[in-house]
């Protein structure tokens, strides 16, 4: 039986969509699959502690004074709620930067209630409201750092993305000339790599988290992960905000998970004491069936850890008025059991 993520009005199933995803060991060990684990896609955001290490590797962290709650929202897929624009127009000025700089577009938050105040503020979304303008301030961070200025950090070529592309081979096991790329939503390179491979760099990262020596990864590699893996556990806020997943699921849990949000069905997660890694994909791409599936996927390998969160797992389905109609709800299953 696959595992899926059904949609019911009523008692019918109304829609139902399929799910891919591999639990890697940070030893390179597959310990449990579902669908195709070999299934490529892009990492989107998932990837997004990899693009930031770079930063931290030349020293741009040191030099511009950035804080853990920077690096956290320089892994984040935020809200644009005022805490993460002043963070992020903070950490701007702290490189000799502006809001200008940024490559990534203005767009509503992520959260329609978040997206709501504001309408009622009568605020428009800037740049720095974008989901990424962390990840963007980062990157330009680095850029300034090496003098190599703003302008055109965000094209392949330039040694901002040629840097985050080494990272992101050098995490996930896969040569860097074989690592397809496309344009992000947000304007930079994006990857496409194996389910298994987004499973094994995320189980390493939570390994270098835990200040273990991952093995072909370079100490300053390590320590610049293992930073930026427990800034987003310490600052959880930051890596998404009010009513997300990312954010609640980090503080239900005490901070022993540490699951990160993906464009088009995408979601990765580490568990540090366990060695693991997680890589899922809604093989349509379908964002409503992601929460249910990350929160039953984690049921089966991390049972006494995963919260409840029982909002995120039965998410309703409304109708104009209101009212409840349906619901969504996954049902997960491995090919082995991961909790042993």
């Amino acid at each position: 039986m696959p595992s899926v993520v059904e949609v019911f009005r009523g008692d019918l199933i109304e829609s139902r969509h399929l799910v891919s995803a591999a639990v890697v060991r940070d030893d390179g060990t597959t310990l449990s699959t579902t669908g195709n684990p070999d299934l490529v896609a892009f990492w989107r955001s998932c990837a997004k502690p990899f693009q930031a290490a770079p930063l931290i590797v030349a020293g741009a962290d040191r030099a511009f004074g950035i804080t853990d709650e920077q690096l956290a929202l320089a892994c984040a897929s935020h809200n644009g709620e005022p805490r993460h624009v002043a963070l992020a127009r903070r950490m701007l000025e702290q490189s000799g930067a502006t809001e200008a700089d940024l490559v990534c577009g203005p767009h509503s938050s992520i959260n329609e209630e978040v997206a709501k105040a504001m309408t009622s503020r009568g605020e428009q979304p800037t740049k720095a409201n974008n989901n990424c303008s962390g990840k963007h301030a980062g990157m330009i961070a680095l850029a300034r750092h090496r003098q190599w200025g703003s302008a055109g950090y965000e094209r392949p070529e330039h040694g901002v993305q040629r840097g985050c592309l080494e990272e992101v081979a050098r995490w996930t096991g896969v040569p860097a000339a074989r690592l397809p790329f496309a344009t992000d939503g947000c304007g930079v390179p994006t990857f496409a790599l194996p389910l298994r491979a987004m499973a094994l760099a995320w189980a390493r990262l939570a390994a270098a988290g835990e200040g273990r020596p991952v093995k072909g990864i370079s100490a300053a590699d390590g320590a610049a992960a293992g930073r930026l893996f427990n800034a987003m556990r310490a600052h959880p806020f930051f890596i998404a905000g009010t009513g997300r997943l990312d954010t609640d699921l980090v503080e239900g849990c005490d901070r022993r998970i540490v699951a990160k949000v993906g464009a088009e069905g995408v979601y990765c997660a580490a568990i540090p004491e366990l060695g693991l890694g997680i890589a899922l994909k809604v093989e349509d791409g379908a964002s409503r069936c992601l929460n249910p599936a990350l929160l039953g996927l984690l049921d089966l390998v991390a049972p006494d850890i995963t919260p409840r969160l029982a909002s995120y797992r039965d998410q309703p389905i409304t109708n104009t008025l209101g009212a409840k109609v349906g619901h969504v709800e996954a049902r997960m299953v491995l090919d082995r059991d991961a909790s042993k």
